[in-house]
């Protein structure tokens, strides 16, 4: 026998037509039989029937035991689900347990005498930055207003996130969290989907998803590297495919699933979506401080560093009354 799936695509097709269901089906197959072939009276009595029940139990074995497979991985991956929300759960509760306990320390504290030291080293050090002259400080800010406005260039034309922080495309969803993408591909069948219809293909850096018979819904190089291991699929309803998506780099963005598909501004993502506990205390507080930059700018207000280089002038002009700033221009 050749391959056994080389007639899946008019055989769907066949199926669809059939609002029947397997009934009409088999009865299609088997006036075809009777009418185009000599199947029911070409051997000895009996021979067709018994033609047909070796096929039968044959399938119906071969049915069983991927029924068994996918019960199997039902399981496996309830499991794994149950553990990933345990362990969100327990991450909860550890964060509320640490914002209880910092609203318990008291609001003041007597400092010990390294700790008075070392305060006020910073303290010095600090005065000490904040006696650069003005025309130190303009050029930086000019650098730093271009960077931005080239920045925005670049982003010109890409889409902007749906509210999971990904984009619907004509043909499949995608959200995301700095951990994983989701992709959900609906199918318009007739008939309900099973693992054995679909094409679920997931490398490190490619992807392939379809129907099988039929052209991929999606398919080529990934934005980025994906742990694969750890990525799952699932089929909702009987009519939807749900890809999980284990990013292996936790601390980026995904601009698109595929690279041959449109961009999304990852500039307008909802970073409340993400994990930011999840984070080390350096990575989160650098990513708190985007975040905090990014809404700054949609509201026309000044970034951290320009607020900064205000106060810092701002000093700069009270500690040094004698001299006159009405006609410099601060950017």
């Amino acid at each position: 026998m050749g391959d056994p799936e080389r007639f899946d695509g008019m055989l769907l097709a066949m199926a669809q037509q059939c609002e029947g269901g397997v009934k009409e089906i088999l009865d299609c197959l088997f006036s075809f039989l009777s009418r185009k072939t000599d199947f029911y009276t070409g051997g000895k009595e009996g021979l067709a029937e018994e033609i047909v029940m070796d096929v039968f139990k044959k399938y119906q074995k071969d049915a069983e035991e991927e029924k068994r497979k996918l019960r199997e991985e039902r399981e496996q991956e309830e499991i794994r689900r149950k553990e990933r929300l345990a362990k969100k759960k327990a991450e909860a509760e550890k964060k509320a347990q640490e914002n209880k306990s910092k609203e318990e320390e008291p609001k003041i504290k007597e400092l010990t005498d390294e700790e008075a030291q070392q305060l006020q080293n910073e303290l010095d050090t600090e005065k000490s930055e904040n006696t650069a002259t003005p025309e130190e400080e303009t050029p930086k800010a000019e650098n730093g207003d271009k960077s931005d406005e080239e920045e925005d260039e670049k982003d010109k034309g890409k889409l902007k996130p749906n509210s999971g922080n990904g984009a619907d495309m004509p043909n499949y969803k995608w959200t995301q969290t700095l951990e994983e993408v989701e992709l959900r591909v609906p199918f318009n069948v007739s008939f309900p989907l099973k693992g054995k219809d679909l094409v679920v293909q997931i490398d490190k850096r490619h992807i392939k998803v379809g129907l099988k018979g039929h052209p991929p819904v999606l398919e080529g190089d990934t934005y980025n590297d994906i742990k694969v291991e750890e990525s799952t699929w699932c089929i909702e309803d009987r009519k939807e495919l749900i890809v999980n998506i284990e990013k292996i780099n936790k601390m980026e963005w995904w601009s698109r699933i595929v690279m041959t598909d449109p961009e999304i501004n990852t500039k307008k993502v909802s970073p409340e979506n993400s994990k930011l506990s999840d984070l080390d205390g350096d990575t989160r507080s650098l990513v708190e401080k985007m975040m905090y930059d990014q809404r700054q700018k949609e509201m026309g207000l000044p970034t951290s560093e320009e607020q900064k280089k205000a106060d810092i002038m701002k000093k700069f002009m009270s500690q040094h009354p004698e001299m006159d700033f009405s006609k410099c221009k601060f950017n």
